[in-house]
């Protein structure tokens, strides 16, 4: 039976009504892209960035985000980095939260209520990261790569990408390690290989048109894990912001054009 059924999936993968399935897929994809609300995000995340809020009533805009405070243009392209002031490796949203708390006085439960929002309520980090990963368009993807901190990260989101766990023993590399591999009409990239990395990670974070919601790069990796029946990780932690950076660095070179729209 096993035999039968891989014979007819690789008699529909190379039909000429597959093929055309394929081409409607991508004018889709297209189309949706040019109608896509993403501006909107980023008009709103410009006005988060500038609204006072918290304790101290001030602004995110003396934020340093790597690249000097409140300097937006190219600063998503290079993250993850490592920062000194927090001794950390950070990415966009952990960056954000440090600023948060930091600079605004806001506890970090009242600056993360409702993250990864719905449709009627996005959260704080869904308009921020429209608008800040908005000013690296046209600048090269390099997140942070020499600093030990830095490296160390690299390799554990490496080690967690190919990590196979939980109750199905699922690793990232189950879905994203092979070639022509698809869920339903959407293909499956082997994110360990450049080739393939580098359109993904140009176009995060994105909007989804399925749910009418736009997702950043943690709400991808959170979901990713849920869908592995993993437990799923603790927001802005080590080794998600680990694996964001070992799938930037496997896309380094890129040019970012994001954020995009997504199936």
């Amino acid at each position: 039976m096993r035999a039968i059924a891989c014979g007819t999936v690789l008699a529909l993968a190379f039909s000429p009504a597959f093929a055309q399935q394929q081409s409607k897929f991508a004018d889709y994809q297209r189309m949706t892209a040019e109608g896509s609300p993403v501006e909107l995000f980023e008009l709103s995340g410009e006005e988060l960035w500038k609204k006072k809020q918290g304790p101290r009533n001030v602004s995110l805009e003396q934020c340093d985000l790597g690249m000097g405070p409140g300097v937006l243009k190219g600063a998503y392209a290079r993250l993850p980095r490592y920062f000194k002031d927090a001794d950390r490796v950070m990415d966009l949203e952990t960056r954000l939260l440090y600023c948060m708390t930091n600079l605004q006085g806001r506890s970090p439960e009242e600056a993360t209520k409702r993250l990864f929002g719905n449709a009627n309520q996005p959260s704080e980090m869904e308009y921020l990261s429209a608008y800040i990963a908005g000013q690296s368009r046209g600048v090269p993807i390099e997140p942070g790569s020499s600093h030990p901190r830095e490296k160390e990260s690299y390799e554990l989101g490496k080690a967690l990408f190919f990590h196979r766990a939980g109750a199905w023993d699922f690793s990232c590399a189950s879905c994203h390690g092979e070639e022509d591999k698809r869920i339903r009409m959407s293909e499956l990239p082997v994110l360990s290989s450049p080739k393939f990395a580098r359109p993904v990670m140009a176009t995060w974070p994105a909007y989804r048109v399925s749910n009418s919601q736009f997702k950043t790069m943690q709400w991808r990796i959170n979901d990713c894990y849920r869908q592995m029946r993993m437990p799923e990780p603790k927001y802005a932690s080590d080794a998600t912001i680990a694996m964001n950076l070992y799938l930037t660095a496997t896309a380094k070179g890129e040019t970012y054009r994001g954020p995009g729209t997504k199936r």
